[in-house]
């Protein structure tokens, strides 16, 4: 592999287009100083990647582009292509030939291309990285660079070995996993914080989700219960609007009734009263009142035309509207005359202004003809403009600097703070990530006992209430079975017998019964399970005697007489075996009253050993009997027995025992659920806390490694800006002393110019003050002129106005007197109807008297009549009320319906809206299943009470916890896989770095030895060797040169001289070249401070490395060039652009 050719356009000197064939072996560029031999070493380092405007000898990028000269205009990029051979397939692609090229635009664009095809400046370094050329490019010395190496930091001269070595390849996955890892720490960060987040919220959400499974139940059982209700409700709204239109119906008939009754009545009252206004009709009274209202109207009307008389013209009017019109006449004439005096005046001021005109027209020609160029002035403007500028901007870019550098301080302290404190952070990262999942853990265990003390709580209290209620229906079983023996005792009077001898008590006292035997035992013995039993017959008889005696019923069994059984059928079960008797002679009697008696369970069976055994005594387990006695079906008995009510005695004091551990284990339960809720609530109070301790680190160390990332990025722009603003002041305070120099003599041409146009100004003020009279005087004669037209206007309209007044005026007096006149002859005719109303009044007066007299006669037959009417009003106003009644009840019977239609309505309405149920299906309803004791509006309130009680519900908490739940899960799973990747990246950046160690280290001891071992060649005597600086740490130690030449005893590389600081250096990149060749090396002037002798041990290090390698040297020194395979002459044209000669040292050619 090597470099074959090197095209150039538009890269510093070389404006036009520049290819240079390069040849194996040794190249030598030569040329004059300034020719732009060194822009060939830049051009090879700037295609192959270089970054750094320093590494191409530029303060910018953009310098590199081709600036233009006088002749020559600036070009707008810079394009750089290199061919390499690579035949030997060292860059790992399938091409034979590789051009990488470069190109840069002024505004800043940049491009990449390997054959042709755009790529990125990481894909140029990866393709190169194989073959040694790093981003150090250290087989790229520039010139002045060769004394870089001794003055280079240790860790600087590590990457030299580092690139040569090959761990930039390392040091890339280094890195690249490193930018995984801290995106797999903020992904892992996310993710337990968003892990905490939804425990946080699975916690209630699963308490809301139990509440919503019950809400649910008991909104369906409220469903049932409130549908059953409302058809109930619907039902009995239907049969009272039923009930209400039948008594409205009978309201309507009474009614119709009624109102026949009333129009009887009516017709009669109506004749009456025909009779009594006959008797009083007369119409003397209407004409008295008709004539006193009409004599009232006409004195109404005479005062109102004498109003209309009094409002007509004055004739003063008239006169004041003519003195006005003489008056405006007069003030007319006066304001014409002035009118005509305002002309000779107008006449002289123009004459003034044409005057003025030519004059300012003649000085201002003679001032212009006097005025001489400002461009002095101008000059010395733009010079102390500048200046200004200069200076200002100097001291803006000194402040800029004081305060970088006074930032860039702030900053290295800021970045090393936020260093310190995400280690912190970190540390309790870990601590709190340790401490969480033992509490998770913790937690999931308490919340597991929890349940099941939940759980033990639930069971014991359920088996208290069964416990409760087995105990509650032992001690009912015990009063039932109490009150069954009191009343049988009674029955048996037995408590009348109680204090008589011999008497033992009743048989059902008596005796023990099987369980499950005693339905049919008590059938068998029948009434004789009532008796009282005696001890004897003569017991017997004193019994018989008390009862007689005492008008008791009872019956007794004396003991001693032994009753002859029947012998038993060979159908069934013997019924004998299971009743018995602690007493004496109770067994006995016993076997006489069953010893006859069998139970088949089946009832045909039953009857069928009846029929064929009649004397025996046939019964069922359910206390069916049949026997001569009759058949029976049913129990007669209430299974009550001495025995009986001990066994419920016992039962109950058990059951109650049971009761009370219930009880107290109930309680312990209680208490080991409070003690399980409240150890589950510790803990997740810890978690809580320790996950709030937790995000506050995260949120630290996020903050604090956003805070180092900004701090170093801003420090490495302050750098740079540093630069820039020191280049500037230098070049500012140049521009400042150049200005200084130009001003005076510009100041002094300013002076004289200054003088001249003072006096220019003083001229143009005495023009503009003259032209400033003129028009104060045209103003002011405009102004009065207008004035006096204005009035005259005014006033001829007023005059108009005045005069089409008083001709109007003479119409309306012509008119007035004709209304007069009119009103005149109306007050004369009313007047005379006036007179003639009062005579009639007067006559109707006198008639009014006669028939107040005939009035008084007719009273008496008014009375008769009046009193029948009276009589027929009372009976119809006893009917009105009847009718009111009937109506009444009639409207509460409409009122009451249409409520009862209403409440119907609201009923469905709301069966509909809140059940989404028709009736008929409501009504339709069976009642659903009920508590013991519960109605159905009373269940209705209980669940509405309880639902009360749940509170608000979320409905989607059952679906959201299990999304929740499953959300949960897959994030569990995601932390696990970033916690595997976390460990797998951690591994690969230990096995990145064992791989870094080792690669160093090999590469380290050969690049020692070598140089130990040129060191002695180019110092023959001399000892130089390499040490590292921390040898414990491989990863990160830096390298220092130890050198002492022969005869010398220097501590420090600072003492030798310059020729020996350029062969050390040599040594070293030397010693680096033996220990990992690279394909070429491109070397300017680095044996420019060399001497013959080491010359000569020089040229012996490249006749050693041209076999191997392509050297490009560009040199000076004659010996040099003789050394080389070819020749690449660059010279300067005269256009200013560089132009390339090549001759080889054997064949010459061009």
């Amino acid at each position: 592999m090597f470099l074959k050719s090197l095209n150039l356009k538009g890269f510093k000197s070389f404006a036009d287009s520049t290819t240079m064939v390069l040849e194996p072996g040794v190249t030598v560029v030569v040329g004059p100083n300034g020719s732009g031999k060194s822009n060939v070493v830049d051009a090879i380092a700037w295609v192959l990647g270089a970054q750094a405007p320093k590494a191409v000898r530029s303060q910018k990028m953009d310098d590199v582009i081709f600036a233009g000269t006088a002749s020559r205009p600036a070009l707008g990029r810079a394009e750089v292509s290199i061919t390499i051979d690579n035949s030997d397939g060292t860059l790992g692609v399938e091409f034979n030939e590789v051009t990488v090229t470069r190109v840069l635009f002024r505004t800043g664009d940049s491009e990449y291309a390997i054959n042709g095809v755009p790529c990125r400046l990481l894909d140029v370094q990866e393709l190169l990285s194989d073959a040694g050329v790093g981003r150090q490019q250290h087989v790229i010395v520039s010139q002045g660079q060769i004394d870089a190496v001794l003055n280079a930091r240790p860790e600087e001269r590590r990457a030299i070995i580092e690139e040569a070595a090959g761990v930039l390849k390392f040091r890339k996955r280094k890195e690249k996993a490193e930018r995984r890892l801290d995106a797999t720490e903020a992904n892992l960060l996310r993710v337990q914080d968003l892990l905490r987040e939804v425990r946080r919220q699975l916690r209630p959400l699963e308490r809301q989700a139990q509440a919503a499974e019950r809400h649910g139940s008991l909104i369906i059982e409220l469903t049932e219960v409130k549908t059953f209700v409302s058809g109930r409700e619907i039902a009995s709204w239907r049969a009272r609007l039923e009930a209400l239109a039948v008594t409205r119906m009978e309201s309507a008939t009474a009614e119709s009734e009624l109102k026949s009754a009333l129009a009887a009545l009516d017709t009669q009252v109506m004749a009456i009263e025909a009779q009594l206004s006959a008797r009083g009709a007369s119409d003397v009274s209407d004409r008295l009142v008709r004539a006193r209202g009409l004599s009232a109207v006409l004195v109404e009307r005479r005062r109102s035309l004498e109003r209309d008389k009094g409002q007509l013209l004055d004739a003063g009017v008239v006169a004041n509207l003519e003195a006005d019109a003489a008056r405006f006449r007069t003030e007319l004439d006066d304001v014409i005359v002035a009118l005509a005096e305002i002309e000779p005046a107008s006449d002289a001021l123009i004459a003034d202004e044409e005057r003025f005109r030519v004059e300012r027209s003649t000085m201002m020609e003679a001032v212009r003809s006097d005025q001489t160029g400002a461009q002095a002035a101008s000059a010395a403007a733009e010079v102390r403009g500048e200046m200004r500028s200069v200076r200002s901007s100097l001291e803006r870019s000194t402040g800029d600097l004081r305060r970088s550098r006074e930032r860039f301080d702030s900053l290295a302290a800021k970045r090393d703070a936020s260093s310190e404190r995400a280690v912190r952070f970190r540390t309790e990262c870990d601590e709190a990530g340790a401490i969480e999942e033992p509490l998770v853990a913790e937690i999931e265990l308490a919340e597991t006992a929890r349940a099941d003390a939940l759980s033990t709580h639930e069971v014991r209290q359920s088996l208290r209430n069964d416990a409760a209620e087995g105990a509650s229906r032992y001690s009912a079983r015990v009063e039932a079975l109490e009150l069954a023996l009191d009343a049988a005792r009674a029955r048996a009077g037995a408590e009348r017998l109680a204090g008589i001898d011999g008497v033992l008590g009743t048989l059902l006292d008596l005796i023990e019964i099987d369980a499950g035997w005693e339905p049919a035992v008590e059938a068998a013995l029948g009434e004789s399970l009532t008796a009282v039993v005696v001890d004897d017959p003569s017991a017997g008889r004193r019994a018989l005697d008390a009862l007689r005696s005492s008008d008791t019923s009872g019956a007794v069994i004396a003991l001693g007489t032994r009753p002859v059984g029947q012998p038993r059928p060979g159908v069934g079960d013997a019924v004998r075996p299971h009743a018995r008797s602690s007493r004496p002679g109770v067994d006995a009697l016993l076997d006489g009253l069953l010893g006859s008696a069998v139970r088949v369970d089946d009832l045909g069976a039953a009857v069928d050993a009846a029929l064929s055994h009649p004397d025996a005594v046939v019964v069922t387990a359910g206390g069916d009997r049949f026997g001569l006695s009759g058949w029976r079906v049913g129990a007669a008995g209430s299974g009550a027995t001495a025995a009986a009510l001990d066994d419920a005695l016992e039962r109950a004091r058990v059951a109650t025992g049971e009761l009370e551990r219930a009880t107290e284990a109930v309680a312990a339960a209680e208490r080991a659920l409070q003690t399980a809720r409240a150890a589950e609530a510790e803990l997740v109070r810890r978690l809580d806390a320790n996950d709030a301790r937790f995000s506050a680190a995260s949120e630290g160390l996020a903050q604090a490694q956003r805070e180092y990332r900004e701090a170093e990025a801003e420090l490495e722009n302050l750098e740079r800006s540093i630069d820039d603003v020191t280049a500037n002041i230098v070049r500012d305070e140049q521009r400042i002393g150049e200005l200084e120099a130009l001003l005076p003599a510009l100041e002094s041409d300013e002076q004289a110019e200054a003088d001249a146009a003072r006096a220019r100004g003083e001229l143009r003020a005495e023009l503009e003050s003259r032209a400033g009279a003129l028009a104060s005087r045209r103003k002011d004669l405009e102004v009065h002129n207008a004035g006096l037209h204005e009035r005259q206007q005014l006033l001829e309209r007023r005059l108009d106005e005045t005069e089409r007044r008083l001709a109007a005026d003479a119409e309306a007096r012509v008119a007035a007197e004709g209304r007069r006149m009119t009103i005149e002859r109306d007050i004369g005719a009313i007047d005379r109807l006036i007179e003639r109303v009062s005579g009639h009044r007067d006559v109707v007066e006198v008639a009014h008297t006669g028939l107040v007299e005939q009035r008084r006669r007719q009273s008496d037959e008014v009375r008769g009549l009046t009193s029948d009417l009276d009589q027929h009003r009372r009976q119809r106003s006893e009917r009105e009320e009847l009718l009111d009644a009937s109506r009444e009840r009639a409207r509460q019977a409409e009122l009451g319906e249409a409520e009862a239609k209403l409440r119907l309505e609201t009923a469905i309405e709301t069966l509909r809206r809140e059940l989404d149920i028709e009736p008929a299906v409501a009504e339709a309803a069976p009642m659903p299943v009920l508590p013991d004791g519960a109605s159905p509006a009373g269940r209705v309130r209980e669940l509405e009470r309880e639902l009360r009680l749940l509170g608000p519900i979320n409905p989607l908490a059952l679906e959201e916890f299990n999304e929740l739940q499953t959300r949960h899960t897959f994030l569990e799973e995601q932390l696990e896989d970033v916690r595997s990747t976390r460990r797998e990246l951690s591994r690969v950046i230990a096995a990145v770095d064992t791989e870094i160690q080792n690669v160093f280290a090999s590469a380290f001891g050969d690049v020692s030895e070598n140089f130990t071992q040129l060191f002695g060649l180019l110092f023959p005597g001399g000892v130089g060797k390499l040490k590292l600086t921390t040898p414990d740490d491989m990863l990160n130690t830096g390298i220092e040169v130890e050198a002492k030449p022969s005869g010398k005893n220097v501590k420090k590389l600072s003492l030798l001289s310059g020729g020996e600081r350029s062969l050390t250096a040599l040594a070293y990149l030397f010693a680096v070249f033996r220990s990992r060749p690279s394909p070429f090396y491109v070397m300017d002037e680095v044996e420019a401070a060399l001497d013959d002798v080491n010359l000569h041990r020089f040229l012996g290090l490249i006749q050693e490395f041209r076999k191997d390698a392509q050297l490009i040297v560009v040199s000076h020194q004659k010996r040099t060039m003789e050394a080389g395979d070819s020749l690449l002459g660059v010279s300067m044209q005269p256009g200013g652009s560089s132009k390339v000669v090549t001759e080889r040292i054997t064949t010459a050619a061009s």
